[in-house]
């Protein structure tokens, strides 16, 4: 297998999870170009998962369209060319609008939960729409399949949006410190119901649109198909970590984003005094996506039907797959054991 890496956080991949590993700038077409032209006549399927993060969500159609945009005019330009497949990574930001983008997070309306596939665009720009818009310029020539997850589980030193790692530094520190491990959201998104994808299922959705002909040009949500409250996410949380339930206050005030800004330096401590692998905080995690997600004003679930029905079947218990990726960020050394 190849890994190509398209930068947008420091660090670095094991070596032992790639047979061949290339890095390169997307928003750079000669950069782009040289590094992918020599094996461009040997590629048949892209797996893109590769996104770039800025202010606006204007921005972020420009910048997200022009990466993918010269990654595949250099394999489609290539003589011959046996690029036949892409898939693409997208999320539920395809149904509640541009939930990052501080100009128009307060103006969106988004669709009614279960999110369907069949759902009708947002009238707010979106890169997600940019992407799956671009694919289809190069239909009939190209198939694609576009993936629609859910708040991804997993692990990773370098993610973009990295919730669960996000929430284990947040427990560690409070462990740490002999902290009160507060939910940093509302009652609604305590009591209510939420769905995840877990990495490992995302990742059979890809291959299985890949290789299946009934999932060409589709679109798929992508979630465990189950759903959770938080307030039993955050009890699993607290067993994890040995830190105390603390039952939802709505008369005390979190401010997580703010709170952790002063935790940088004693993060720093956690590092060293662990030999963990060197990570800064502020680059392994995602207060901000967390704050949103935790002040949702909806039930932030997806309807698995359709995939279903074309005949992926992938799922997984959520609350198990909280313990085991919790494990495995402790065995990758990144958060301390115990």
């Amino acid at each position: 297998m190849a890994l190509l890496d398209v930068p947008s956080r420091s660090g670095s991949i094991p070596s032992s999870i790639v047979d061949h590993y290339l890095s390169f700038d997307a928003v750079n077409f000669d950069d782009t170009h040289n590094k992918l032209s020599p094996i461009s006549h040997q590629v048949t399927h892209i797996f893109w998962v590769a996104i770039q993060v800025r202010e606006t969500e204007e921005t972020n159609v420009t910048v997200n369209s022009l990466m993918l945009s010269n990654v595949l005019h250099v394999f489609k330009s290539s003589s011959p060319s046996r690029l036949s497949h892409i898939t693409l990574q997208t999320g539920t930001q395809h149904y509640m609008g541009p939930i990052h983008d501080s100009s128009l997070a307060t103006q969106l309306v988004p669709h009614d939960p279960p999110f369907r596939e069949d759902s009708p665009r947002l009238p707010y720009p979106n890169f997600y729409y940019a992407l799956e818009d671009l694919l289809k310029s190069y239909s009939p020539s190209l198939t694609y399949s576009v993936h629609r997850s859910s708040i991804i589980i997993g692990a990773s030193s370098r993610s973009v949006y990295n919730s669960l790692l996000t929430l284990a530094v947040y427990a560690s520190i409070c462990k740490y410190e002999g902290l009160p491990f507060k939910y940093p959201g509302t009652r609604y998104t305590w009591e209510h119901f939420c769905d995840m994808s877990d990495a490992r299922v995302l990742a059979e959705q890809h291959i299985w649109a890949a290789v299946s002909d009934t999932a060409k040009n589709q679109a798929f949500n992508c979630t465990n198909g189950d759903v959770f409250t938080w307030k039993s996410f955050w009890k699993v949380l607290c067993e994890i970590f040995d830190v105390e339930f603390v039952p939802f206050d709505d008369t005390e005030e979190f401010d997580i984003v703010g709170e952790m800004k002063e935790k940088l330096r004693v993060w720093d401590a956690i590092v060293e005094e662990n030999g963990l692998y060197k990570t800064k905080m502020e680059e392994i995690t995602c207060f901000a996506a967390v704050h949103t997600v935790l002040h949702f004003g909806f039930q932030h679930v997806c309807s698995m039907n359709k995939s279903r029905e074309f005949g992926f079947f992938g799922h997984a218990d959520t609350l198990k797959c909280v313990r085991m990726w919790v494990e495995r960020l402790r065995e990758m050394n990144i958060i301390p054991r115990g």
